[in-house]
């Protein structure tokens, strides 16, 4: 057992936090509905026995969200709550369609030529870079320049940087994961280690299940590699439907399963910790890896990050993928996999195929982990993206139609968005993106179902003036005319 001397992962939160946080809860269950006129600041301060400060602070938090506006002086009132939205039902599936053809050509023009045809994107699925420490970051390239620049120059270990690899080990204890440094190899961002796990647990022509939708890079990986991919029914709010699979695993002969268990992308789907320990119960039953993508992992709302599955796995069949894209550096392109019982497999192919991940973004990566203080950072950037998709939310209510149906996302940077027939998002982008808007459309995140009135947006950026603009844009393209 390794002794890392771990300290408090999760910070102490001020007084005005807890009661914004008892507010908003009631806001959420309408205890207070929208109109509604909240305690004066006088009162709350007496009632609750905190000072008029932390009252006032209080507010202020819950008006940084959204929820709540200041009337001049008539007091507070709640503005907004996420009961507004009809929420995306847990029991309803997108239908299945027949196979898209163009589905590479989709994304080619949703991407391809994005800096070239828009300038506001509601597509992207990274953080804005506001929300991350480029000062700090700066100052790990600085050091590594100055103290360790002869090591960037060389070849890393195949199996990646030592020091990198220590804070790895130490930040996977967050998920449930005891790893050892030895036991995880770095590579070029999570598709790199997605790539590495279907080629140490499959042939050409294996059938590997996916969620249903996924992300496109999934599938394209996979049929680049001359797999099969087999899409699984997936909840919008829990996840892959573990029924499903199992009907699917007593007819066809999958070699893999490739699922996001937190936050996924595009559904923004979590699956419980019960169902996470039953898929690995199930799949090490048939002999069957699991390769797990946690990339969204540490993009939670509440209190504690949430498990991986990997955490419940006892025959090391589970392969866990992930990066510091989503959270800290999308350029640096690091990412790690923790192989599991594959670990010669994918150390040979890793050595084949790249031999070792850049160097100088592995230093940097690590001596920010070591000095940056990346659990505040985490922090921090959690809360914002919690706000900013709140404000994502409320445009979505105030500028689409009301018949729309909206996720609401526990975790991650997207909101994915069911519209009622006949609306086809591929049509709405042909059109926002007249305005210099992108939006991904939702036939871009699978190959067999019917995804064509359905649409992901990234609340990843902070929400501007801009954006509101976009939102409502968008909006008025979705108007009967």
């Amino acid at each position: 057992m390794l002794n890392w001397g771990i300290t408090d992962f999760y910070m102490h939160t001020f007084i005005y936090q807890d009661l914004a946080s008892s507010f908003e809860a009631l806001i959420k269950d309408e205890v207070f509905k929208v109109g509604d006129k909240l305690p004066s600041i006088r009162m709350l301060s007496k009632e609750r026995g905190v000072s008029i400060s932390t009252a006032f602070k209080a507010y202020l938090e819950l008006e940084s969200k959204g929820l709540i506006e200041a009337r001049p002086k008539s007091g507070y009132y709640v503005r907004f709550s996420p009961k507004h939205l009809q929420n995306l039902s847990a029991d309803i599936y997108p239908e299945e369609g027949s196979r898209i053809e163009n589905v590479d050509d989709l994304i080619q023009s949703v991407y391809g030529s994005l800096d070239k045809r828009a300038e506001i994107s509601l597509s992207l699925n990274v953080p804005s870079t506001e929300l991350l420490p480029v000062a700090k970051l700066k100052k790990s390239i600085l050091h590594v320049l100055r103290n360790r620049s002869t090591q960037s120059l060389s070849y890393e270990d195949v199996r990646g940087n030592q020091l990198l690899r220590e804070q790895i080990a130490r930040l996977s204890f967050n998920s449930g994961i005891i790893v050892k440094p030895q036991e995880l190899i770095t590579t070029t961002g999570c598709m790199e280690a997605l790539n590495l796990a279907i080629r140490a647990t499959t042939e050409v022509g294996d059938a590997i299940a996916i969620e249903g939708p996924t992300y496109f890079g999934i599938f394209q990986a996979i049929e680049s590699l001359g797999r099969v991919a087999v899409e699984v029914p997936t909840h919008p709010v829990s996840g892959v439907d573990l029924n499903a699979l199992e009907d699917i695993l007593s007819t066809r002969a999958i070699r893999a399963c490739i699922f996001m268990s937190n936050f996924s992308n595009p559904v923004g789907a979590k699956i419980p910790e019960a169902d996470k320990e039953r898929l690995v119960r199930l799949l090490e039953s048939k002999a069957i890896p699991l390769i797990e993508d946690d990339i969204y992992g540490e993009m939670y709302f509440g209190s504690q990050r949430p498990k991986s599955c990997k955490s419940f796995d006892r025959s090391e069949g589970v392969i866990l993928c992930s990066s510091f894209s989503k959270s800290l550096a999308p350029g640096y392109r690091v990412g790690w996999i923790i192989p599991g019982r594959y670990y010669k497999k994918v150390y040979k192919i890793k050595f084949h195929q790249t031999i070792s991940t850049s160097s100088l973004s592995q230093e940097v990566i690590a001596h920010f982990l070591t000095n940056g203080r990346f659990d505040l950072h985490s922090k921090q950037l959690r809360r914002h993206l919690y706000i900013q998709s709140l404000k994502y939310l409320q445009a979505v209510h105030e500028y689409f139609p009301k018949d729309v149906k909206v996720s609401q996302p526990q975790g991650g940077f997207v909101l994915w968005i069911e519209l009622p027939k006949p609306y086809n998002t591929l049509d709405l982008f042909q059109r926002a993106i007249q305005h210099k808007i992108s939006i991904a459309p939702g036939q871009m995140f699978s190959q067999q179902l019917d995804l064509s009135n359905y649409m992901r947006i990234s609340f990843g950026a902070p929400y501007t003036a801009e954006m509101d603009w976009a939102m409502r844009v968008v909006g008025e393209l979705l108007s009967p005319t």
